[in-house]
């Protein structure tokens, strides 16, 4: 079963849209799918749940793909955890193949790919030097105008060479396109929910330094649901002094206002929740986007 979503909310640390297709018990159907048609203004659109699933078909995968080529004035981010069956998938389309999406009014739209499309992100999630190894390469080898990479939530260190480098079956060329570099975008986030994993600020930084030195654009997009200690701001917590003041406070209450998550290192954390662990990687937010995309 795919999970439903709204296609009007909005996400708030990314700015972008949110475009949902619905999918239940193996049975798929469009729900608005001309939305992103009667959006005027120019926006970049998340495509909610993982289009790629195996419960999904390839007619109605195409039907997605036919209207992000037509809404040419917004920018679709696609992501996956399937990055071998995106690029089963791409594999069936042509340059120049023709469209033909059916509406419940009873009305047809049509036009033609021009591949890669343009307005589509294609990118893959990986939390840990495991799925980066087994995902990256298959997303190097898809046809893309952006490639792009989920770490969030972030659950270890990831180096990107290794896996960008990675002894696979497919060679270095192969993942070449002219209008992209291998890898062109890197979200990092860590885990929300009651049960959330906490991620080491090296972890993070690491990928930000990675970024920096490929002139890759970075974006980080929070801590989640624990932020480590040494990554608060006063403004944060709301107490003059930061960090100290609540940890004083905390161990005042029998640590009740923000138990201590310890990570394998010895250093710790505090679960205060998304909202006030906040978005600040050594003091500052990041927010890169690919050169020339809508921010």
């Amino acid at each position: 079963m795919i999970n439903q979503f709204h296609s009007f909310v909005k996400d708030n640390a990314t700015k972008a849209r949110r475009w949902a297709v619905t999918a239940q018990d193996g049975q798929t159907r469009l729900t608005n799918i001309d939305v992103p048609l009667r959006w005027k203004r120019l926006s970049r659109v998340e495509v909610m749940s993982d289009l790629f699933h195996e419960d999904v078909p390839f007619d109605f995968i195409g039907q997605v793909f036919a209207v992000m080529a037509m809404a040419r004035q917004h920018t679709f981010q696609v992501l996956t955890k399937r990055p071998a069956r995106m690029l089963e998938f791409m594999r069936t389309l042509r340059d120049g193949c023709i469209l033909d999406v059916p509406f419940e009014a009873g009305t047809r739209l049509q036009g033609a790919y021009i591949l890669p499309l343009s307005n589509v992100w294609l990118g893959v999630s990986v939390e840990d030097q495991k799925t980066a190894d087994e995902r990256i390469p298959w997303l190097l080898r898809t046809p893309a105008a952006v490639r792009w990479l989920s770490c969030e939530p972030l659950l270890g260190p990831i180096d990107l060479d290794r896996a960008v480098f990675n002894p696979s079956p497919f060679s270095w060329e192969e993942t070449r396109h002219p209008r992209s570099r291998p890898i062109d975008w890197v979200v990092v986030g860590g885990e929300s929910g009651p049960h959330a994993r906490p991620m080491r600020p090296d972890w993070a930084q690491s990928l930000r330094d990675q970024c920096r030195s490929a002139g890759v654009p970075f974006f980080f997009k929070q801590w989640g649901e624990i932020v480590p200690s040494g990554q608060w701001r006063p403004e944060t917590l709301g107490h003059p002094l930061g960090e100290l003041a609540y940890q004083a406070m905390a161990e005042a209450l029998g640590d009740r206002t923000a138990p201590r998550v310890y990570h394998d290192d010895g250093s710790w954390g505090y679960r205060v929740g998304k909202k006030a662990a906040g978005r600040l990687l050594d003091g500052r937010e990041w927010n890169e986007y690919p050169q020339g995309m809508p921010a």
